[in-house]
C-alpha cells in the first residue's frame, strides 16, 4: 500500500465515496471542496485508490475530518488506520495546542474512531453534535 499526500481528485473523490452510503455530488461542487480542503490522503493498492480521507478547517484551531473511506475489499486490513493516523499526523504538524478535532462517524464506525481518542456524543461534558440539512430562517422578534 502507498499512501499519497494531497493527491485526492475530484475522480478518486466521486468514486470512493460511492463505496459507503454518502450523497453524491456534481462535479463542479467537488472540485470547489477540494479547492477548499487543507489536507487529504488517498491510499493505493499499486495504482488502484483504495481509500481516501481530507481535513477542512481554519488550518490552526479547527480541524474537521471527512469524507474517510475504505473500498470494501481491503476494510479490515488496517488501511482505515493509516489514513486516520496520516490526518491526525498533519493536524498535529500545524495545530495550536489543544485544538478543536471532530468528524462525523457513520453507523457502526463510532467504535473504530474511540481508538484514536473520539469520544460519542453526546456525554456528560459535552452535548449532542448537530448537522443541518435543511436551513430554516429563524425569525427575530
Amino acid at each position: 500500500m502507498r499512501l499519497e499526500k494531497n493527491g485526492l481528485t475530484w475522480e478518486i473523490f466521486d468514486s470512493i465515496r460511492r463505496y459507503a452510503n454518502m450523497p453524491i455530488y456534481e462535479k463542479a461542487d467537488i472540485i470547489e471542496a477540494l479547492k477548499n480542503t487543507l489536507y487529504s490522503v488517498v491510499v493505493y493498492d499499486d495504482k488502484k485508490p483504495v481509500a481516501i480521507g481530507r481535513i477542512v478547517g481554519d488550518g490552526r484551531i479547527a480541524f474537521f475530518i471527512k469524507d474517510v473511506v475504505v473500498h470494501p475489499d481491503y476494510r479490515n486490513k488496517h488501511i482505515g488506520a493509516m489514513v486516520i493516523n496520516d490526518l491526525l499526523d498533519y493536524i498535529e504538524s500545524c495545530s495550536c495546542e489543544n485544538p478543536y478535532i471532530a468528524l462525523m462517524a457513520m453507523p457502526d464506525t463510532e467504535a473504530f474512531y474511540e481508538k484514536f481518542g473520539f469520544v460519542r456524543r453526546p456525554n456528560e461534558n459535552f452535548g449532542s453534535g448537530m448537522i443541518c440539512l435543511n436551513r430554516r430562517k429563524v425569525k427575530l422578534t
